[in-house]
C-alpha cells in the first residue's frame, strides 16, 4: 500500500469515528406537558356543559426549544383508549354518533421558547352529541420530539 492510500485510509476512519459537536448538540429529550404550578385543565373525568367554555390551562417545557401543539376533541362512544392516564372515568354505554364534536386546532409557539404557559378558551357547540370525548394535547419541540396526553372528558346536556 501507498503511503499516500494509507494517509487518506486513516483519514476516512478518524473521521468516521469522531463526533461532531453537532452530535453533542442534539436534542434527545422529549417535551413536557405539565400542571405544575397551575391548576390544569381539562383532567381527567371532567365534565362540561353543551355551550359551556373549556378553560384550556398547561405548562409546557423543553430542554432545548418548544416547536408547536396541538388540541384534538373527538368522541369516545365507541370506548377506545389512548392510555396516558391511570384514572378510569365512569362511561355512558357505548352508542353510535350522530353529531359528533370534533375540534383540531394546531399553534406555533414563539421561537426560542423553553417555557410557554398555554392558556385559553375553547367554546363547547350547543348541537353536538352529548357523551364521553377524549381530549388530546400533543407537544412537539423543535427537534420533532413529541409528548402526548389525553384526558378523558364528557360533555353533558344540562
Amino acid at each position: 500500500m501507498k503511503r499516500k492510500d494509507l494517509f487518506l485510509l486513516l483519514l476516512c476512519a478518524l473521521c468516521a469515528c469522531s463526533s461532531s459537536s453537532d452530535d453533542r448538540s442534539k436534542d434527545m429529550t422529549m417535551p413536557e406537558i405539565s400542571g405544575k404550578g397551575i391548576i390544569p385543565t381539562p383532567e381527567n373525568c371532567q365534565a362540561f356543559g353543551l355551550g359551556d367554555t373549556i378553560r384550556f390551562h398547561y405548562i409546557f417545557t423543553d430542554d432545548r426549544e418548544l416547536g408547536s401543539f396541538n388540541i384534538e376533541i373527538h368522541n369516545n362512544f365507541d370506548h377506545h383508549t389512548h392510555s396516558t392516564s391511570a384514572v378510569e372515568c365512569i362511561m355512558e354505554p357505548a352508542k353510535q354518533p350522530v353529531r359528533p364534536w370534533v375540534y383540531n386546532k394546531d399553534q406555533r409557539i414563539p421561537k426560542g421558547q423553553r417555557f410557554h404557559e398555554a392558556l385559553f378558551d375553547i367554546v363547547v357547540p350547543k348541537d353536538v352529541d352529548p357523551g364521553d370525548y377524549h381530549f388530546m394535547i400533543r407537544l412537539t419541540d423543535q427537534a420533532g420530539w413529541q409528548q402526548l396526553k389525553s384526558v378523558s372528558i364528557k360533555l353533558v346536556d344540562f
